[in-house]
């Protein structure tokens, strides 16, 4: 039976709700046993694990240099602000995803390596998130939050199934994790439990612990739980508002009138929107402990979103709807550069929201591990003989950061050696995962 490690957490406890707490100077919060005049713990390490399908433009994902000094290609400028704190990977790869069709068997195993069945079955390897998840992530109420932004697509392409393409977290070989692409659902899994009001405000089931609280605890440590409790209601409202307008807006119809039941009030419309809220209730999820590892799919491999929210470079006048990521990702225009750069700008967001979460004497970016990766390196060839991989945070300082590291050419390009190293940094030591038998040092 699983085993939970958080009975000596802080909690702000309600009717059917438990709402753990960020980070306080006052309170020893993170699961240490309390002696009085002693100095809060040291946050935890978080693991976070993004992903965009069907790769980059081409001439414009390249990164040189070190540190602030950094020089980043046309993809890479939403995130020139956080070049301390990145590492540029390039040339790993998959041995076994060289192996199938173009899509689903390059997704399905972009987090484990394994090899992938095809003719009907479904099987890969567990991914290394949540390998984490099965050992670390015990320590949390929630040990992995496995949320996306497309929905996944059942279908069969060139003999492999379509759920490889959706899919890039395993709880085994045979299990990919249930996504959760409502974003209500997600909120709810962090913070409300079975007997939970459906009805009721998660903050207003806590407000009278939490004024409890506040008569023990520094006057600095009161402005950052009144921020924290800011935010949480922030995200109920955002929540509610997406709500009303209906359904999600990567998945377009190609009816002019749907021949299926509208999808469940809680999806927002605008592909912007869902995803930054997707990642402020994972910063959440992160900033109150209730989970350390979550994996953010922004879309499917073989995608069918559209981007109406951005301005046509190609066709003036119009969005970059005319035609869906995956047959754009075949070209190398000025219309796949600019939604290139639309998903580094919400993986910008997503470093800047952590890095403006102070823990101590460092940021939440600082006390995570994120790993950005897509399931090849440019559309327009489906190559994956190399693969697009960025890692952001420092890993509670045991992530070296502000480098450039290029494989190519050279032996040993396993990506699995880097998840062998990312999954150290929690205390994970396996020998071998994957393909790999070492580790990439230089990490």
């Amino acid at each position: 039976m699983q085993t939970h490690h958080f009975s000596r957490r802080r909690f702000l406890n309600g009717v059917g709700v438990t709402m753990a707490l960020p980070w306080l100077e006052s309170l020893r919060v993170w699961g240490d046993e309390a002696s009085v005049g002693s100095a809060s713990s040291e946050a935890p390490v978080r693991v976070c694990v993004t992903f965009s399908g069907n790769g980059f433009h081409s001439r414009e994902w390249w990164a040189k240099g070190e540190g602030r000094d950094m020089e980043l290609g046309q993809v890479l400028t939403p995130l020139a602000d956080f070049r301390e704190k990145l590492v540029f990977v390039r040339g790993l790869y998959h041995e076994e995803a060289c192996k199938g069709n173009i899509h689903s068997s390059q997704t399905g195993n972009i987090l484990s390596g394994a090899p992938i069945a095809s003719g009907g079955q479904i099987r890969s390897g567990t991914s290394f998130d949540q390998v984490i998840a099965q050992t670390y992530g015990r320590s949390t109420k929630v040990p992995s939050l496995v949320l996306a932004c497309e929905t996944s697509n059942p279908s069969v392409h060139k003999n492999y199934s379509m759920l490889y393409s959706s899919h890039i977290s395993w709880s085994s070989p045979t299990t990919p994790t249930p996504l959760e692409l409502y974003p209500a659902l997600a909120f709810d899994r962090l913070f409300k439990d079975s007997s939970s009001p459906e009805d009721k405000s998660v903050l207003d089931a806590v407000l009278a612990d939490a004024q409890d609280l506040r008569r023990d605890i520094s006057s600095g440590d009161k402005q950052k739980l009144d921020e924290y409790l800011d935010s949480v209601r922030e995200i109920e409202l955002r929540i509610a508002n997406a709500g009303q307008r209906g359904e999600l807006q990567g998945w377009r119809p190609t009816l002019e009138q749907p021949n299926i039941a509208r999808p469940a009030d809680g999806i927002p419309q605008d592909i912007s929107e869902h995803m930054r809220l997707m990642i402020d209730i994972m910063v959440l999820g992160f900033q109150t402990d209730t989970t350390r590892v979550a994996t953010l799919k922004l879309n499917n491999d073989h995608s069918a979103l559209r981007f109406p929210n951005l301005a046509s470079v190609e066709q003036a006048g119009h969005g970059i709807d005319y035609m869906i990521h995956h047959l754009l990702s075949h070209s190398d225009g000025s219309d796949w550069l600019k939604v290139n750069q639309f998903f580094m700008e919400q993986l910008a967001y997503l470093a800047k929201k952590l890095d403006s979460i102070q823990e101590g004497d460092r940021t939440l970016l600082d006390n995570t591990m994120l790993m950005h990766c897509s399931s090849m390196m440019a559309g327009a060839m489906h190559n994956n003989d190399q693969l697009p991989v960025i890692l952001l945070g420092r890993a509670g300082g045991r992530l070296r950061t502000g480098q450039v590291l290029d494989y190519s050419g050279k032996p040993d390009r396993q990506l699995c050696r880097l998840f062998l190293s990312l999954m150290d940094k929690v205390d994970i030591n396996l020998k071998t995962f994957g393909d790999a038998t070492s580790r990439i040092e230089e990490v």
